[in-house]
């Protein structure tokens, strides 16, 4: 039997997309767990919301976190729900631009 592709969420790419302009972070758990490592990490670093926080977990593995003024939140939440994070909707919402009065 062929396998059906998975749909892909509209909500959710345009979240992804929303979150390539959001500051990225790499780092490495260590012997924490990836979201405590996250925690120590952005405590450490006085990282300022809105933050994408990749933490690499082991070869293989690496946890997203979205660190916003409401606290730590995994990375695909927020691309599901990105219309939630007020600090989210400036970087969504396109730029007013002024009209420009015609020559006559």
């Amino acid at each position: 039997m062929a396998r059906r592709r998975k749909r892909k969420s509209r909500r959710r790419q345009e979240g992804r997309k929303i979150l390539e302009h959001v500051p990225q972070y790499n780092l490495e758990s260590g012997e924490d767990k990836p979201v405590t490592a996250a925690r120590k990490y952005i405590q450490s670093e006085r990282i300022v919301p809105p933050a994408l926080l990749l933490v690499k977990r082991n070869e293989h593995t690496t946890d997203r976190y979205f660190w916003a003024e409401k606290g730590l939140f995994g990375a695909q939440y927020v691309e599901e729900n990105h219309f939630l994070f007020p600090s989210l909707r400036i970087i969504s919402s396109p730029v007013e631009k002024t009209p420009v009065a015609a020559a006559h």
